[in-house]
């Protein structure tokens, strides 16, 4: 999730959703029985004002092109490296693709294509030949279906929305979840919709403001959603489940300050649970009902978590800026414990990807962009292994051992990932303006996006 730039002008304003104002709710509010406020496609809901919602709007889906991809989905004996929810099918970041090339002419990888898809900053989920993200344009958010291969529209979905572009562009920052038929997307005003795959007709919908009894926080909602079963994940305040078949609300927790990133999945003791990082704390929950399994304070500057927790094992990292810093936490007797906290890496907005015992990431700030490092973290221990600068707080994902990189000026930095030092292996400039979205790899194509909606494709194969 995007944070803002500056925040000097900002610091008197943040008084909103403060601890006083937390429901005192038991840890778990089972779904009542009656309906939720869950619409039907010929009436999808959007909140008019950020904290009262009221009306609906008039979505609007269009069919640009013939609803189907260039290229088939690959023959059951051919392996797809599809990228269908954000972090990837294994919420880890990495990819398992290998045969891409990391080194290129002096002009850089050739672009197969790129598209205008409206301001934000959601990233693009690939799935069965086509690449899924939002953006925003004259009032209204857009979920768009392209051909992954070409480009084209091949449908899109509209509704109403505020920009909510408090000091950065605005615009959607939650990444569409592709599950089999169906895409799942969140705005920043909290419309939550199930859309058809192949056509982009809304299959079901539900406003978590009204439904979660929350108010939209100050940058807007920007989880992604996460399939786990025949359950929907999101954070949004109140970490909640939904029947992702119908929308209808399965459980949901107690309040707290909404934060920025994602749930994700992980294991306690043989038993699937939940984690999740707001602006209160570190909450770990079970998937099942969303009984609380443990939790413990974890509190950043200017209330601006924007990160997803990393499970490890039975620990959990997690890293937020405005030198908060990270730490380990391990479960263990239904408690959190800090096996070490500092300030070696401050994730502002963009998460650190596990690989080989060591966490990569950009430390620091968005607001002071030349003092952010890349840093390469030894995860057990919490210490430094190396650190680069020179890209700015970028993004990164990782596939065969090599960090693919975005500066936040667009350039694609491939480099190996070695705890040894930092050892680039391919730098091209593929975007320009604000660039905060994580690149990702699918197929041997690396799809890439900046703030005001361009959106490139180039080809690594």
């Amino acid at each position: 999730m995007i944070r803002p730039i500056a925040w000097v002008a900002l610091i008197a304003t943040l008084t909103a959703c403060s601890k006083s104002e937390r429901a005192t709710l038991p840890p778990t509010q089972p779904a009542a029985k009656a309906s939720p406020v869950v619409q039907a496609p010929s009436q999808p809901p959007s909140p008019s004002q950020p904290t009262a919602p009221s009306s609906a709007p008039s979505p609007q889906t269009v069919v640009q092109a013939a609803p189907q991809p260039s290229a088939p989905e690959p023959a059951k004996d051919e392996e797809s490296f599809d990228w269908p929810v954000w972090r990837g099918p294994r919420g880890d970041g990495i990819s398992r693709e290998k045969d891409w090339k990391s080194t290129w002419p002096d002009a850089g990888p050739g672009q197969l294509w790129n598209q205008q898809i409206g301001i934000g900053f959601s990233s693009i989920s690939v799935s069965s030949s086509r690449a899924f993200t939002m953006g925003w344009a004259d009032g209204k958010d857009t979920v768009f279906c392209l051909d992954a291969a070409k480009g084209d529209v091949l449908w899109k979905h509209s509704y109403p929305c505020l920009l909510v572009d408090n000091l950065h562009e605005g615009g959607p920052a939650a990444t569409p979840t592709v599950d089999g038929n169906r895409v799942y997307t969140v705005s920043k005003e909290g419309h939550l919709f199930c859309l058809d795959a192949d056509k982009g007709t809304v299959v079901w919908s539900a406003e978590l403001q009204k439904l979660l009894e929350v108010k939209m926080p100050e940058w807007g909602f920007s989880c992604s959603p996460l399939v786990r079963g025949e359950l929907l994940l999101l954070e949004a305040g109140r970490t909640a489940a939904f029947d992702k078949r119908t929308g209808q609300l399965v459980w949901k927790t107690n309040l707290y300050r909404p934060g920025y990133g994602s749930a994700v999945a992980m294991q306690v003791a043989g038993e699937a649970a939940i984690a999740v990082l707001n602006n209160d704390c570190l909450l770990v929950v079970r998937e099942k009902d969303g009984q609380e399994i443990a939790q413990t304070p974890w509190e950043t500057q200017y209330v601006t978590t924007s990160t997803t927790p990393i499970p490890i094992g039975n620990t959990i990292f997690v890293s937020t800026g405005y030198r908060q810093g990270c730490a380990l936490f391990e479960l263990k007797g239904g408690k959190l414990e800090a096996l070490y906290q500092n300030k070696n890496m401050a994730n502002h907005m963009n998460n650190c990807v596990l690989f080989e015992g060591c966490l990569y990431g950009f430390s620091g700030n968005s607001h002071d962009r030349r003092r952010v490092d890349l840093v390469c973290l030894d995860a057990k221990s919490g210490e430094v292994k190396w650190k680069q600068g020179g890209l700015g707080c970028g993004s990164l994902m990782l596939a065969d051992g090599r960090l693919i990189a975005l500066s936040d000026e667009g350039s694609l930095v491939i480099a190996k990932a070695t705890s040894e030092s930092f050892q680039e292996l391919g730098r091209a400039a593929i975007l320009d303006g604000r660039c905060w979205t994580v690149p990702v790899l699918a197929n041997g194509r690396i799809y890439a996006r900046n703030a005001a909606g361009k959106l490139v494709c180039v080809d690594v194969r």
